[in-house]
């Protein structure tokens, strides 16, 4: 078998042109590399140099062989320094797994600065699944999954990238319009446009209308965000949004924001890894720029207020 150590003999021969100089160049002794140099002919078989002089040439059988090692050779190098960057969190493959639809507007800013700060990182998003967002990173397809649901796993760790408040939307001309607050009375007799996402992970569901016994007069999936919009501003339905996605995306159609109960209905986004990954440095910057991006979205609603 060729070992990587016998290409570098010949390339270092090839490069050096003596056996002394090549020697030297492998921090080895002459003799130690004239040795290996008889080892490897004997095993292959063939001759691969010939003396001329104090210089050495190859033989065509060794030709064959410098070939091959200038083809592994740097091959090999990159495949070290690659994987001395993936152990050192530089460099690698950030796959990040979707189970949030509003979040994208947000992704998409905060993706831009991330791979800024980490320009060795390449970024595949995800959002179907084969069968549900923490499947997918338990069994490796992803790495991170961004989620406004917390499931406790053994082998996942989740951290928090932002706390927002859910706000209702209604048309300028919708009844509700003048309402500073919805009750689950008053939003049960409405059409309700959602994502399409299960249910049980509606939050206005789950955490308002569902503990109040109530469900909407009728449940309308809505794949994209621009079309609920404008749906909503036609007087189709009503929808809940972040309070931040509602003031990015109202600017053009005045629509009414109503806050959710007496208390108002918070709600946090969460990043979920497995916990062997944790420590890993692409994925802590990951964490940060998240955050940082989400509070400047905090801070400018504030200013906007």
């Amino acid at each position: 078998m060729i070992e990587h150590s016998h290409l570098k003999i010949i390339h270092a021969l090839q490069a050096h042109g003596t056996l002394t100089e090549a020697a030297n160049a492998l921090c080895l002794s002459q003799p130690a590399l004239s040795h290996q140099i008889s080892y490897l002919e004997k095993k292959l078989g063939v001759t691969l140099w010939e003396r001329e002089g104090r210089n050495l040439r190859l033989t065509q059988a060794g030709k064959l062989l410098l070939d091959t090692a200038n083809q592994v050779l740097p091959a090999l190098a990159q495949a070290e320094k690659t994987l001395k960057a993936y152990s050192e969190g530089r460099q690698g493959v950030l796959r990040v797994g979707v189970e949030c639809y509003p979040c994208f507007e947000w992704l998409t800013g905060m993706i831009g600065q991330y791979m800024q700060h980490m320009p060795d990182i390449d970024v595949d998003i995800v959002q179907k699944f084969q069968f549900t967002g923490l499947e997918g990173l338990l069994n490796h397809h992803i790495d991170v999954l961004i989620t406004p649901d917390l499931v406790k796993k053994d082998k996942v760790t989740y951290e928090i990238l932002a706390e927002y408040q859910l706000v209702l939307l209604v048309a300028e001309a919708h009844p509700l319009a003048n309402q500073q607050q919805i009750t689950p009375e008053l939003l049960a007799a409405e059409t309700l446009l959602t994502f399409p996402v299960p249910i049980e992970r509606l939050d206005i569901l789950t955490h308002f209308l569902t503990p109040a016994q109530l469900a909407p007069e009728k449940l309308k999936p809505i794949e994209s965000l621009e079309i609920m919009l404008q749906m909503t501003a036609l007087n189709r339905g009503v929808c809940v949004l972040p309070e931040w996605l509602a003031d990015i995306k109202n600017k053009d159609l005045n629509l009414k924001k109503i806050q959710i109960g007496d208390q108002g209905l918070f709600q946090k986004l969460y990043l979920a890894m497995r916990k062997m990954d944790k420590a890993i440095p692409y994925i802590r910057e990951f964490i940060a720029v998240g955050r940082k991006t989400a509070e400047n979205s905090l801070i400018q609603l504030i200013v906007q207020s």
